[in-house]
């Protein structure tokens, strides 16, 4: 028995990096063998990156034979191909119209983002927005050659195509949902069948059907363009898998929140929209942004059907007899562009939980 006259040892390091780091990576014997592993792996692997990527690079080649004499990687090739691979196919001396009109989207994105816009500015932002992206876009007015759409590509048409789907797919999503919880038998059959239907297939199978099979069923002389057949495609597909990640949350919404709408003398719509939507969106806010991050991903997929979007201008690029051998170059530049867009987005979801966490946290 301790005695108060005894001297206690000194109380662990329960804080501090010390404690992090005895907690997070060895905090038992597997985790130590990972962690040492790990280690290694990365001592192994830095050093040859960092030369290979900055030491022997080259930055100002002329040609391809200069940078493969230094051993390492051919950055001045992405300096020479950039402007193919950001901006596709598009007329070269226009280009500065693609360039204006991502920024114009990325910073509808930005604000769309911020508190202070979410009210009745937001949809006139919007508005306004979109019109001057298309008429950059397309121009023929204001003076601006007019640019037929097979030839938009790059960054621009992966923002397009990754906007709309996402902007478009979401509201659609949301009544497929409520559609599938439906007391209607007709309206709940057929948000099942075609959730479970579109859930069933790949994407790529979407954009062939879109593709190829869509003509089939237009009305002769009617056609729609391989661009708006992706987009369909993607808005289509998305929207299936929101519809189950929403049917989650409204599902997760306690019982009591619907019978105290219901006591307040809500209508259907009012209780969805002041009551239950709010709460489960909040709830599952992960999720959403998972699925919004997949889009923007999944759209380097349009290549299959000859869309130049980002991935297939990189593509294109590696085809220039002059400068081939450079694809690891290529595709770590593509890679940090898809990297940026995903892991602000994966920021921004954390921050947003943040912010609206009340009550659902366990």
């Amino acid at each position: 028995m301790t005695t108060a006259s005894e001297s206690l040892p000194p109380p662990s390091i329960s804080t501090g990096p010390i404690a992090w780091v005895r907690e997070r990576l060895f905090s038992s014997p597997l985790n130590t063998v990972l962690t040492v592993l790990s280690v290694w792996l990365i001592l192994m692997a830095l050093p040859p990156f960092i030369e290979w990527a900055l030491i022997k690079s080259s930055f100002t080649a002329a040609t391809s034979q200069e940078c493969r004499a230094g051993g390492g990687a051919c950055w001045a090739f992405i300096g020479q191909k950039y402007r193919l691979i950001l901006f596709g196919l598009y007329p070269y001396e226009e280009q500065w119209r693609p360039l204006i009109a991502a920024i114009l989207l990325v910073a509808m994105i930005v604000a769309s983002c911020m508190p202070r816009f979410w009210n009745v500015s937001l949809p006139i932002i919007w508005v306004g927005g979109l019109i001057v992206v298309a008429i950059l876009m397309w121009g023929g007015v204001f003076g601006l050659r007019y640019v037929e759409n097979t030839l938009w590509g790059g960054l621009p048409l992966t923002l397009i195509l990754a906007t709309f789907g996402i902007a478009i797919a979401f509201p659609f999503g949301i009544v497929l949902a409520l559609g599938r919880r439906s007391r209607m038998p007709a309206i709940k059959t057929l948000c099942i069948m075609y959730i479970e239907l579109i859930r069933g297939v790949p994407l790529i199978s979407m954009l062939f059907m879109s593709s190829v099979m869509l003509p089939l069923f237009l009305p002769e002389g009617f056609s729609i363009d391989k661009l708006l057949r992706a987009q369909i495609a993607i808005i289509l597909f998305a929207a299936a898998y929101i519809a189950e990640v929403v049917r989650g949350g409204l599902q997760a919404i306690p019982k009591g929140q619907y019978e105290g709408a219901d006591s307040l003398g809500l209508s259907y719509g009012q209780k969805m929209r002041l009551v239950i939507l709010p709460q489960a969106l909040k709830i599952v806010i992960p999720p959403l942004v998972n699925l919004f991050i997949a889009a923007f991903k999944d759209t380097s997929l349009v290549v299959i059907i000859g869309i130049y979007d980002l991935m297939q201008s990189a593509k294109v690029s590696l085809t220039d007899p002059a400068w081939r051998g450079f694809s690891i170059e290529v595709y770590i530049f593509i890679s940090i562009i898809y990297f940026l867009f995903c892991y602000s987005m994966s920021k921004y979801s954390q921050n947003l939980e943040k912010r609206l966490a009340t009550g659902h946290k366990r």
